[in-house]
């Protein structure tokens, strides 16, 4: 695996919205960017792509929606390097409506993890009320916390802070994690 994944923390932003999508980084801890996304605007089919370097062309990671615009949609993770699908990304359509929740899976689709919005009063305020609340998520696999995801208060642009440090025997495959942060942000994000 790229040693660019071996982090602990990571800082996930996103560029402000242009018409032709947005850019994505990923930083380290040091806040020195270290990988790279760039986000299509107006794809009837999820189609993000992770890279290791700023020009695009080393890519590591695909990030692909099996169906075109799904309430419940299911995104693939693969590593690009291998070939090898690292697992999915499952969003729980209606619960996502008031708490952003997204089921983790393993290769062979079987439901291994939970990434679920913090507190179920504070998203309904997001969604309905304001966009100055963060998001918070929290990360799980097989019922133990294992990592978690921070929006940072900034109405210009979105940061969502990453800390898989509970994580200490490697339950979550970090490739996995940030496709997810990737999503978050970019598909989920752009209602808070």
């Amino acid at each position: 695996m790229n040693p660019k994944f071996n982090h602990q923390k990571f800082v996930v932003r996103k560029q402000i919205l242009s018409l032709v999508g947005a850019k994505i980084d990923i930083f380290d801890i040091d806040e020195k960017a270290i990988l790279f996304s760039k986000m299509k605007a107006f794809k009837l089919k999820e189609d993000i792509r992770i890279y290791g370097d700023e020009t695009m062309q080393d890519e590591l990671i695909s990030i692909q929606a099996r169906s075109v615009i799904d309430f419940s949609s299911i995104f693939d993770v693969v590593d690009v390097e291998t070939g090898i699908k690292v697992g999915s990304l499952r969003r729980k359509g209606m619960k996502s409506i008031f708490k952003d929740e997204w089921a983790i899976l393993s290769p062979s689709d079987s439901e291994i993890g939970l990434i679920k919005e913090d507190n179920a009063l504070l998203a309904l305020l997001r969604r309905f009320l304001t966009n100055l609340i963060p998001q918070h998520y929290n990360v799980e696999m097989n019922g133990t916390k294992v990592a978690e995801f921070k929006q940072n208060l900034n109405p210009f642009v979105q940061k969502l802070n990453l800390d898989f440090s509970a994580d200490h025997n490697y339950k979550l495959d970090r490739r996995l994690g940030l496709a997810a942060a990737v999503l978050l942000i970019g598909v989920e994000g752009n209602q808070g």
